[in-house]
């Protein structure tokens, strides 16, 4: 690598040619960015001491396919500033040409700037320009180097308006001031040699803040800037571009599915911050992208899978049948992307679920989260649970495994039954929940070929919330009615959705039905049991509100999963937890080891299919449920089992009752017997126990 300090036009100047790489990012620099540029050059234009205005660093790589009179350079870093110098020079140039100005013997002139900044004038063809750009960027350029009258159909807009900008600017200056201070912009001239010095890493350095670029920017210069330049152009095409085009005007959901997907990859036990994607991607498929004959293989799978992402996230391209099930998931939340990711995985590509199975897929996903919803339960650990379900389906198996997956769920995860979900719908404060509308609009529609398009209306409480009910409201509902209204006015049975919110306000009842647009000539479904009533007391909102919580549990149903599919999940978890965790490195004394190393091999004898895992700070035995769990302490052992003090065959009295004991240090479960091993004859009696106890939790 060389880096000097150089003037700006020493670098462009010659028979030299700089290509920004497919895989750099548009031209984006704004006007106020092309203003401060302009002050400085004017500004170190006037300076009578004549010294350099440092611009920054311009780092470069040859193309590899130089020749004796022409060298092509891949412009690593500093397209913003070169791109906008060449757009400086431009219209430069075209206000001398136009106005025919001419200045003294060293003064700018047209054909200068643009054989020594612009052009390759002895060139042809592509050769032509000293800067190339990418994308629509290019052609926008084109236009503008060759002095063509019109922009082309799809123009750059940055590139056209900087140069509009420049030309307004020197109109009212002099081309001999703004030449003097293009001339004293200095730069870094870095060059690396290809083959030996790592682009990326010196475009990062050069990027440390991160601020300029966002995380997939640097995912994709990762991948593609170590490669010769026709390699590149051909991975961006045929990969990435259709990767960006998949999530273009969302970076911010282009960086979640990278997120999402590395995820999946690494069966992340925590989701990845925001800053940290980019280093995470490096250090998981760093060597990958090394690798050339692997890398064509890796991009194909990050395409596919980018889809997927696609069509859940923004609803891109999404399969008909299952446009309506993601957006319905998607307007809920957003976590469960790794799960329909690793769904869609198995429909599209391995085809081991069909489309109906997948509807179904989606409709439990969204149950399990509205039915929490409803019921108020917590979301903190969203991500990680949805990842946790992508990582255990199985790919010959999808539905059945995600299905075993959702019903196995444990305490603040778990799945609510119909009777929660139920109570919680005719009793909870549905009008403070932020699925309130869904439920309603769900409800309206479900199962309708005629479905009402309730993106117009409103939450309407048929019993007003105005705490100053009016005079028949309050004859209607009794002496407490204060009590009444405070106690339905927001539940289920007393919301319903109109597009006459304004009108109805705080109207009679009667009034609300009666009055034109009233709810005896609505046409939405929701007010068929309203309009038929003739008072609206606590009586019509609660036989309304158990009416709609039935319906709703066949509209969001609960996950029905036979209990050997359950256990056998189990025991597979079990199993795979016992191979990552060796009982060598539970810490414990030299005379606990050897009395613990004693009784396992008696424990593990009673059956071969028993399951041993090494805790934290214990060992568990599970045959396939769990009976026993292991305590190292510095002189002893002591046992736990999960079974009654007095369920237990003690024929030696070495069995403690712990139904009066808090806690055992370091246990992770609980048990209602504990038995202290001190010595080698304190197994032999406690082995019975033990066996009492395998039997009685089966």
């Amino acid at each position: 690598m060389q880096a000097i300090n150089r003037n700006f036009t020493k670098i462009i100047n010659g028979t030299t040619q700089f290509v920004i790489p497919v895989f750099q990012r548009d031209y984006s620099w704004t006007e106020s960015q092309c203003e401060q540029l302009w002050k400085d050059v004017i500004r170190i234009a006037e300076d009578k001491t004549e010294r350099n205005h440092f611009l920054g660093s311009v780092v470069y790589i040859s193309t590899g396919d130089t020749s004796a009179g022409f060298t092509r350079w891949l412009l690593i870093d500093g397209q913003q500033r070169v791109t906008t110098l060449t757009l400086l020079l431009t219209a430069l140039r075209d206000h001398i040409e136009e106005n025919g100005w001419t200045g003294e013997e060293d003064s700018p002139t047209a054909k200068r700037i643009d054989a020594y900044f612009l052009k390759n004038l002895e060139e042809a063809g592509d050769r032509q320009h000293k800067l190339i750009l990418r994308r629509h960027d290019q052609a926008t350029l084109q236009a503008l180097l060759d002095c063509k009258n019109d922009y082309p159909s799809q123009v750059s807009e940055r590139i056209r308006d900087n140069y509009e900008f420049f030309r307004e600017q020197i109109s009212a200056t002099s081309p001999d001031l703004v030449y003097r201070g293009i001339g004293r912009l200095a730069v870094v001239d870095v060059t690396l040699d290809r083959g030996i010095d790592d682009p990326q890493l010196i475009f990062e350095s050069l990027n440390s803040t991160g601020m300029d670029l966002s995380q997939s920017d640097l995912i994709r210069n990762f991948i593609l800037m170590g490669l010769p330049e026709p390699e590149q152009t051909r991975l961006y095409v045929t990969y990435w571009s259709k990767i960006e085009n998949l999530f273009r005007g969302s970076e911010k959901t282009f960086d979640m599915f990278v997120r999402d997907y590395l995820a999946i990859c690494t069966l992340a036990s925590k989701q990845q911050k925001a800053n940290e994607i980019y280093l995470a991607f490096r250090m998981e498929f760093g060597s990958i992208i090394k690798e050339q004959d692997k890398i064509d293989a890796f991009l194909e799978k990050l395409l596919r899978f980018a889809h997927y992402h696609a069509a859940f996230s923004i609803g891109a391209d999404a399969p008909k049948a299952l446009q309506e099930p993601l957006a319905r998931l998607r307007r809920l939340v957003d976590v469960p992307a790794t799960t329909v990711m690793r769904l869609f995985e198995c429909y599209q590509n391995l085809q081991t679920l069909t489309e109906d199975q997948f509807v179904h897929a989606i409709l439990f996903l969204e149950s399990y989260i509205f039915r929490r919803a409803i019921c108020g339960d917590q979301t903190r650990s969203y991500w990680q649970l949805f990842a946790n379900l992508a990582y255990c389906i199985d790919p010959q198996r999808p539905f059945e495994s995600l299905t075993v997956g959702l019903a196995r769920q444990r305490e603040s995860n778990r799945f609510p039954n119909d009777d929660e979900f139920r109570k919680a719908l005719e009793e909870g404060d549905i009008y403070g929940m932020r699925v309130c509308f869904n439920l309603l609009d769900r409800l309206e529609n479900y199962g309708n070929k005629e479905p009402t398009d309730t993106t117009k209306y409103s939450i309407e409480h048929i019993m007003p919330q105005n705490e100053k009910l009016g005079l028949r409201w309050r004859e209607m509902l009794g002496e407490h009615w204060r009590d009444i209204q405070r106690k339905w006015v927001h539940r289920l049975g007393n919301l319903t959705l109109t597009g006459y919110n304004s009108t109805y306000s705080d109207r009679p009842f009667m009034e609300k039905k009666t009055i034109s647009g009233g709810f005896e000539e609505s046409s939405i479904r929701l007010n068929k049991f309203v309009r038929e009533q003739s008072v609206w007391t606590p009586n019509e909102m609660e036989q309304r509100g158990k009416n709609l919580a039935k319906r709703a549990l066949s509209i969001w149903p609960r996950v029905v999963v036979d209990k050997a599919l359950i256990d056998a999940a189990e025991i597979t978890e079990m199993r795979e937890r016992a191979k990552r965790r060796d009982v060598g490195t539970v810490p414990m004394s030299v005379h606990a080891r050897i009395l613990f190393d004693l009784l396992r091999e008696n424990v593990l004898d009673i059956d071969p299919d028993i399951i041993e895992i090494g805790e934290q700070k214990s060992i568990s035995y599970h045959g396939p449920y769990f009976f026993l769990e292991v305590l190292p302490r510095k002189n002893s052992i002591i046992l736990i089992l999960p079974i009654e003090f007095n369920e237990v065959d003690d024929t030696f009295g070495i069995a403690k009752d712990t139904s009066e004991r808090a806690y055992f240090v370091n246990a992770r479960y609980e048990g209602g017997v504990s038995i202290p091993i001190w010595e080698q004859s304190d197994i032999e009696k406690a082995l019975p126990i033990i066996r009492q106890s395998r039997e009685l939790v089966q």
